[in-house]
């Protein structure tokens, strides 16, 4: 293995690489490139996470991560450390720490700034520091620049935006077009000589700050998509259509038209980006009034949909027993991540308007542990889940869902009881439910109500 991963790096000058912050982001890129042959220097602060991972246990679920994990460590290709080690004479530096927004809705830069320190702390002559974390415009520039040049005057510096999907990260690293944007073009060029090592294409921008400004705008472009569909679902709720079948009818043969499936929208990235790329902009008296309209239709679905499910049972404020399927944001591609879920939401508004009833959970992917965490009573399988449940509840897309013997299910459930899905997972009108069991789908809310 060592002969090959020689080869495949050739005479490439960045061979030794420093990823501080392993979570998401930083841990598929690190397994990444140590498995082509790159030395890698992982640093987390985290115990727990330094400990999991020096066993070769990731401390998230990501397909095939695992396997390779424990493979680089084997070879010797991956080393996990909770500081950059003294001794360490690598060249390059790429910082993947998390930006989460603080109680006002504002980016936090208060981890970038920190790890910025500890680069600046060991910075050489000619390192080359990679940012790959979601930034406010204008951090790689005006932060992180001035904090490296306070121990250091000559090295290269860009941003290099993470554009994966979780649950596709290790096979999109090697795929996608990776942006660079360098602070000259001769950085530019220098990092996408390490970055063609990984993915056939690099697509080189004119600065740092059109790196930036792409990841905002790729996922607020998202966000903007879903919350459209999800209008669609108010509106075919208010009139008696089906939204799924409005979206699906208009767009078979018809390339014009491609609308998502409307449904919860979360996750660590859109739930915070285009209030970043909205915080810096209003600085300059601009107002992103389709982005952030987009993300207040997006945020206010948990409790409308939640409002309209207490208005169908007969006694919300019964002993009841309420079943949640599927806590992490999304569940295809599948993933445990919590991070961004509207499940939390959602499961704070039923706590309120159902306060006496019992709340369970099952979910794929999502350990036994973080559903305790998460205040739910977790459940073993499907069957369990269903099994004397007042409601039910499908809050994200995981093939599991898709695949339920829903009509057998019903059976196992309490007389009255709803079904509520909001992904559309089956059609209402080819469902023969057991004991008056009622199924409703986010944007058909008139199937039952009228």
């Amino acid at each position: 293995m060592e002969s090959k991963n020689k080869g495949t790096l050739g005479g490439i000058r960045d061979r030794e690489v420093c990823i501080l912050g392993l979570c998401y982001v930083g841990l598929t890129l690190a397994v990444t490139m140590a498995d082509i042959g790159f030395k890698v220097v992982g640093v987390e602060v985290l115990d727990d996470v330094v400990e999991s991972l020096s066993k070769g246990v990731p401390h998230f679920f990501e397909p095939g991560l695992e396997s390779r994990l424990k493979r680089v460590i084997k070879y010797g290709n991956f080393l996990i450390k909770k500081k950059i080690p003294d001794k360490w004479n690598g060249s390059v530096y790429i910082i993947t720490v998390g930006t989460p927004l603080d109680e006002n809705k504002r980016v936090r830069l208060d981890m970038v700034k920190n790890v910025s320190s500890e680069v600046a702390s060991h910075i050489k002559e000619d390192d080359l520091v990679i940012m790959r974390s979601t930034l406010r415009l204008g951090t790689t520039r005006n932060i992180v620049l001035p904090i490296l040049k306070r121990k250091c005057n000559k090295f290269d510096l860009a941003f290099c935006p993470e554009r994966t999907l979780e649950g596709k990260a290790l096979i999109e690293l090697r795929q996608l077009p990776q942006i660079v944007g360098g602070m000259s073009g001769q950085v530019s060029v220098r990092v996408s000589q390490l970055f063609q090592l990984i993915t056939p294409t690099v697509v080189r921008v004119s600065d740092v700050e059109t790196a930036e400004m792409i990841k905002l705008i790729d996922n607020t472009q998202r966000d903007v998509s879903f919350a459209y569909s999800n209008e669609v679902a108010r509106a075919c709720d208010a009139i008696g259509v089906s939204a799924i079948e409005v979206i699906r009818s208009g767009s078979l043969g018809y390339p014009r038209t491609n609308l998502p499936t409307p449904g919860p929208v979360g996750g660590p990235c859109l739930e915070k980006d285009s209030y970043i790329l909205s915080e810096v902009l209003s600085e300059f008296g601009i107002k992103l009034e389709i982005s952030e309209a987009a993300r207040k239709i997006n945020e206010r679905q948990p409790s409308e949909s939640i409002s309209f499910l207490r208005n169908i049972v007969e006694d919300p404020l019964s002993n009841m027993v309420i079943t949640l399927m599927g806590i992490a944001f999304k569940g295809q591609p599948e993933t445990d991540d919590l991070r961004g879920t509207m499940a939390k939401p959602i499961f704070s508004e039923l706590k309120k308007l159902f306060r006496n009833s019992t709340f369970r959970c099952y979910d794929a992917v999502v350990s036994k542990t973080d559903i305790i965490n998460f205040g739910l009573e977790p459940v073993a399988d499907v069957a369990d889940a269903f099994t004397n449940s007042d409601i039910v509840i499908i809050l994200n897309n995981h093939k599991v869902f898709y695949d339920m013997d829903i009509e057998s299910l019903s059976a196992t459930m309490k007389s009255n009881a709803i079904i509520y899905d909001f992904w559309n997972c089956f059609r209402s009108v080819e469902l023969h439910l057991s004991n008056n069991t009622k199924y409703v789908a986010l944007g058909s809310h008139k199937s039952i109500s009228s």
